[in-house]
């Protein structure tokens, strides 16, 4: 047996954990002078003498998530000077200028659960920079946070956003890897909404992983099991867009961790299996201006203001521009089927659930509008980015047009190529995204539809899911 007297590495309880992330948490959404919390967190990195390694994260174009670990001796001496290659990630830079700069992020900075992600180490996140230093234009959570801070130093305004994520748990270890070989997921559980039994591997599992993100100060509400066999959905309360991002990150990657440690696989694919419901991520959003919600209005259609029509408006009337960034994989065009109570239709509805934009029952504190359409694997920082900058800045429907694009019923793309297509030339993404990003964009998922077949059909294809941003590994990708 291998001993562990000699290594005396930092294991902190979990209700600790909590009070000091959430502790953490509180001091980003006062704002706290980052320069102080940057002192404050390099003395503590210093001070603690069971500290090994501290792991930057960023995410790429794509959202897919990515680590580093950096000896904490060394990142104290270099950390305004920490390179990686940019080239090896998909989307970033060409391998002829491949270096660029990773900047901390001192405020998103977390103390991990030990017994899930090893002892010693804590994680902050970092925000890439171009070699001069400046915002890197494929970053999208630099640009989503510094959207967001100029939104609430120019008026006064704070965006909040609390999403609802859904996934699998599947059978075995490395379920989605080895879908090629199997070219089917096993479920754990056959449950199904709101039921499963209390020593069931489902129920086990989102126990464990929803205490993991509670002690990451996540804020949990609620977790249960979905309508689909072996689906699951844990909520965390809103946050600031940057916040909330990043939180959705952590969330995916522990229960990853989490399914792993218990020989199974958690899936954010939106669409893994075929005749069951699929995965999404609704996005409920609310706008506040000195403490007054400013989506709320008692006399108003739904008790929802006349500015919250219009962000709602402006989103339908963009929602074929934007369907690219919301639903990024061609595995999430699956998912777009009003069979299974998945929101394709381009309009907004108190009922509906087919519904692109619901308006849930909401008082003046909890007036807001929930966004339906997006799936868990998008880039949490491009997609709320887009959303936030569409409901406040897109160009609402021409009066003109006396039915309106609210009232009358039209439907999202159902495939990726379509997606493609009007994504490409919609003006108003290119806008949005910036000439480089929008056409880096393009090139990812065009790259990624072209190892597909282009009709869906019935079955879901090996492709999708080898080729997915999430799964494929360089020797697959090479394979086509």
């Amino acid at each position: 047996m291998e001993s562990t007297v000699l290594r005396r590495f930092l294991e902190i309880p979990y209700d600790q954990l909590e009070e000091m992330n959430l502790e953490a948490k509180q001091q980003r959404l006062e704002r706290a002078d980052r320069g102080a919390i940057q002192e404050a967190r390099r003395k503590y990195l210093r001070d603690e003498k069971c500290i090994k390694a501290v792991t930057v994260c960023f995410s790429d174009l794509e959202g897919r998530f990515h680590m580093l670990d950096y000896d904490k001796k060394f990142l104290l001496r270099a950390c305004n000077n920490l390179t990686f290659d940019g080239s090896s990630i998909r989307g970033f830079a060409e391998i002829s200028e491949s270096d660029l700069k990773l900047s901390i992020d001192w405020p998103a900075f977390y103390w991990l659960p030990a017994d899930i992600f090893g002892p010693g180490k804590v994680v902050a996140f970092g925000e890439v920079r171009s070699q001069d230093g400046s915002p890197y234009p494929s970053d999208f959570r630099s640009r989503l946070r510094v959207f967001t801070d100029e939104l609430h130093r120019k008026e006064n305004m704070l965006l909040h956003v609390a999403p609802e994520i859904e996934g699998f748990l599947f059978k075995d270890v490395d379920a989605e890897r080895r879908y090629y070989e199997t070219g089917c997921f096993e479920f754990v559980s056959t449950g199904g909404y709101y039921h499963s039994l209390p020593q069931d591997p489902l129920r086990q599992f989102m126990d464990r992983a929803a205490e993991a993100q509670r002690a990451l100060g996540l804020a949990n509400e609620k977790d249960h099991p979905e309508v689909a066999p072996s689906q699951f959905e844990m909520n965390f309360g809103f946050s600031e867009p940057t916040v909330t991002a990043d939180q959705i990150q952590l969330y995916k990657l522990t229960c990853r961790q989490v399914a792993r440690a218990m020989g199974l696989t958690a899936s954010f694919l939106p669409k893994p299996v075929a005749d069951v419901n699929g995965n999404g991520m609704h996005c409920n959003i609310s706008l506040n201006r000195n403490g007054k919600n400013l989506f709320y209005d008692a006399d108003g259609e739904h008790q929802l203001s006349k500015f919250a029509w219009q962000f709602v408006d402006r989103i339908l009337n963009n929602a074929v521009d934007i369907c690219l960034v919301l639903n990024s994989s061609v595995n999430a065009y699956r998912r777009l089927d009003p069979n299974y109570e998945a929101p394709n239709q381009i309009k907004a509805s108190a009922v509906n659930r087919a519904a692109m934009v619901r308006v849930p029952l909401g008082d003046e504190r909890s007036a807001r509008i929930e966004f339906r359409s997006a799936s868990p694997d998008a880039n949490p920082y491009l997609l709320l980015y887009t959303l936030l900058r569409t409901g406040l800045e897109g160009p609402l429907p021409n009066p003109a047009d006396t039915e309106g694009k609210r009232a009358r019923t039209r439907f999202l793309p159902d495939n990726i190529y379509d997606a493609i297509r009007l994504f490409k030339s919609s003006r108003f993404a290119w806008d949005i995204l910036g000439e480089e990003s929008h056409g880096k964009y393009v090139e990812l998922k065009q790259a990624t539809a072209d190892r597909c077949p282009k009709a869906l059909g019935k079955h879901v294809k090996r492709g999708e899911v080898m080729f997915h941003h999430d799964v494929t590994n360089q020797f697959l990708w090479n394979q086509f």
